[in-house]
Order: C-alpha cells, then structure tokens, then sequence
C-alpha cells in the first residue's frame, strides 16, 4: 500500500546567481513560488513550503504552511530531511521552485510511474541522463538512508538518488525540468513559455467525476488550451490522463448546461465530462 503524499517546495536557497529571490520572480502572472505549490496541492494531501530559518517571516513564503531547516548550510536535501522528520510516516513529492517549464502533464506522468516499493521515484535528466531529485517522490523507506548518507558529509541529492534504489523513468517533456538560476536562464524560459502558448488559447475550467476523477486523479483543475470544442479539448486532456470512456459513451456540459460536443469553446468557460450513470 502507498504511503500518503505529501507535497514540498524547496524554497530555502540564497538566490545568489539570480541576484534576486527566485521564488519571488513571475510566471504566468503569479510568483514561481505560489505556481509551484498550486501544481502540487492538485496532487497531495497536504502541500509545504521548506524554508531557512531566517526566512520564516519572509511576506511570500509566510502565505503558506512552512518546515523550517534543522541543519544549515547544507543546501536542499536539508528541506527533504526536515520534511521527513516532521512527517516520517509520510512520502514526499519535492519540487524545487525554479522550475518554470514544469507542467501537471509531467508531474500527472512522474505519479503514475511512482513505484513505492523503492525508495524514491524521479526523471533522468534528458540532458546528461542522471535523477532530477528536485522533481521526485521520496517514500518514508528513504528517511533512514538519507540521513545516514548526509551523516556521512555528503549533501547532494543527485549523488544519493545515483546510489539508491530509484526508480528512474524519461521526462515526457525534455524541458520541463530545465531550472532557472540566472537572469539569463530566467529570460530564456520565459520566451519558452510565450512560443509554447498559442495565440488562441483558452483558459478552461475542467471538473471530472466517477471514473474520469479517479484516472485524472483530480476534481477539477484549469487549463489553458487551443482546443476548440469540448471533442478536441477531451482528446488533448486523453494524451494526458489514462482517459479510458469514449466520448460517445459521455455527455458533456458547458457551463451547467448539457451542451454539444462540437460546440465553439471561449475563454473562461466550465466544461464537465459526465460518465455513464452505474447501476439498474
């Protein structure tokens, strides 16, 4: 049986080669920090903030429930440590918050592969084929072996997950996990996401029910899309759930109102996915 998750974006480091607090930067109009945490709350329980002592009173990290360091100066395997010692019995998905790129599909993806029985699940770097310990889950298994690994002088996450028994799977995305540590990184992701979002895109509220909530994994979420009508918009959101109904099997409604599957969508629009009704 899985271990409960728990969600925990690393927001602790010094910010010394951006020159400004990264956490803080925008993008798509809100700060890294309060984007990281709304693509975790869509798929944990509970979802924290890792913090350094100092920036505990920080305005942008106090809107959210915090762990603070225990150890210093030992960079963010120290968030993961403190994360697991105040909730030992809990798995962890870590996300660092320089990851501008990171979308739910992969994150949607990374959870489907998550193998419990292994101590971490996470990527292999599509740039140089290494875990992305910044992008991963950790089961409680892994509190043991980590704190001993960091009793032993070593601090890098990387290095541990190349040593554990890890579960490994390819990105979907291979710049999803592209972080942004400097000015120019920032600008470069930045144009990324402007040329990735088609000038038509639509902003799309989506709930799901019975067996569409339980393969999505979700209630409800928002999308922006280039769909244009409730057929494309479920075909593209299939590439990213195990969708199994056909749509000919479902109804669908727009804006509390059955609708038609070819129906033009717009902008701010809610779109619901009915499953066949169960029973006789």
């Amino acid at each position: 049986m899985s271990a409960p998750l728990y969600g925990l974006v690393l927001a602790g480091g010094r910010s010394t080669r951006m020159g400004q607090d990264k956490a803080a930067l925008r993008v798509a109009g809100k700060p890294q920090l309060e984007r990281t945490a709304a693509l975790l709350a869509a798929h944990v329980l509970e979802t924290f903030v890792s913090v350094r002592a100092d920036q505990h009173d920080d305005p942008l990290r106090g809107r959210f429930a915090q762990i603070v360091d225990t150890r210093a100066n030992l960079g963010p395997i120290a968030g993961i440590l403190a994360a697991q010692e105040r909730h030992p019995d809990k798995a962890w998905l870590v996300l660092a918050c320089d990851l501008p790129l990171l979308d739910e599909a992969s994150l949607a993806f990374l959870l489907r592969a998550r193998a419990p029985q292994r101590l971490a699940t996470a990527f292999r770097s599509s740039h140089d084929g290494l875990p992305e310990p910044l992008c991963a889950v950790y089961e409680p298994a892994s509190r043991a072996a980590l704190a001993a690994y960091v009793a032993r002088g070593q601090h890098c996450p990387r290095k541990f997950l190349m040593s554990a028994d890890v579960e490994l799977i390819d990105q979907p995305d291979p710049r999803a996990l592209d972080n942004a540590n400097t000015p120019e990184e920032y600008a470069s992701a930045m144009n990324a996401l402007e040329e990735a979002v088609p000038a038509a895109a639509r902003r799309i509220t989506v709930q799901y029910y019975a067996l569409l909530r339980e393969q999505a994994g979700r209630r409800e979420e928002s999308v922006l899309t280039a769909a244009r009508t409730p057929r494309e918009l479920y075909t593209e959101l299939a590439r990213r759930y195990p969708f199994s109904l056909d749509p000919a099997v479902l109804r669908v409604a727009i804006n509390a109102e059955f609708g038609d599957w070819s129906a033009p969508l717009a902008d701010g629009d809610s779109i619901v996915f009915i499953p066949p009704v169960a029973g006789g």
